[in-house]
C-alpha cells in the first residue's frame, strides 16, 4: 500500500515511493557489493592460514585498495586487513589523509585499527560482523563517545553479517579440530 499525503495525486505518490525504495535498495545493493569484495579478501587471507578479515576502501564509488589480514605472513602485528589497505590507499592517492572515503571491512575493527581509520581521516566506515572481544567501533569500544577526538567516523554494521561472521567462525573451528587430532 502506498500512503499518500492528503490532495496529493496517487500516480505521484506511487512514484516518490518507488523511487525512495529505488535508491534505498540500490544504496543497499551497493554496500553488500562492496562488502562482498571485502569478502574475497578476506577468503585470499585464509588461503594463507591467516585470519580471514577483509577490507576495501572505496572513493568516489571506485575501490582504489584492497587489503586482508598478513600478521603471520609478515610476522607484524599491525598487519591487519585494515591498515593494509589504507596504507594502500594512502599510497594511491599520495596523501595520508583519505577524506571523502568509505572503508567496508568484514569485521568490526579492533582498537589499532580503528585509531588508523580516525587519523587517516575516512568517513565512513561499513562492517560485517561485530567483534564482542575486540571490536572498538561499538562492541568493546564505541570510539565515537570519544568526545575529544578531532574526526568522527559514521558507523554501519550488519552488512552481509553472517557470511562475514561465518567465514571466522568456521577458520577457528577448523583450527581447533586440527589442534585436537594433531
Amino acid at each position: 500500500m502506498v500512503n499518500y499525503e492528503p490532495g496529493q495525486d496517487r500516480n505521484v505518490a506511487a512514484l516518490s515511493n518507488l523511487v525512495m525504495c529505488d535508491g534505498f535498495c540500490k544504496m543497499k545493493n551497493i554496500k553488500e557489493r562492496y562488502m562482498r569484495l571485502a569478502l574475497k579478501e578476506a577468503k585470499k587471507a585464509e588461503l594463507l592460514d591467516e585470519v580471514p578479515i577483509g577490507c576495501v576502501i572505496v572513493k568516489d564509488n571506485k575501490v582504489i585498495s584492497r587489503g586482508f589480514n598478513k600478521r603471520e605472513l609478515k610476522k607484524d602485528v599491525t598487519s591487519h586487513a585494515e591498515i593494509e589497505a589504507i596504507r594502500r590507499a594512502s599510497k594511491k592517492l599520495g596523501d595520508w589523509q583519505l577524506i571523502d572515503c568509505d572503508l567496508y571491512v568484514t569485521i568490526e575493527p579492533c582498537l589499532m585499527c580503528t585509531g588508523a581509520i580516525i587519523q587517516s581521516r575516512i568517513k565512513n566506515v561499513y562492517y560485517g560482523s561485530e567483534d564482542s572481544k575486540g571490536g572498538a567501533l561499538v562492541s568493546s569500544l564505541n570510539i565515537n563517545e570519544a568526545k575529544n577526538l578531532n574526526h568522527h567516523i559514521n558507523i554501519e554494521g550488519g552488512i552481509l553479517k553472517d557470511e562475514c561472521s561465518n567465514i571466522v567462525k568456521q577458520y577457528f573451528a577448523k583450527k581447533r579440530k586440527n589442534k585436537t587430532l594433531g
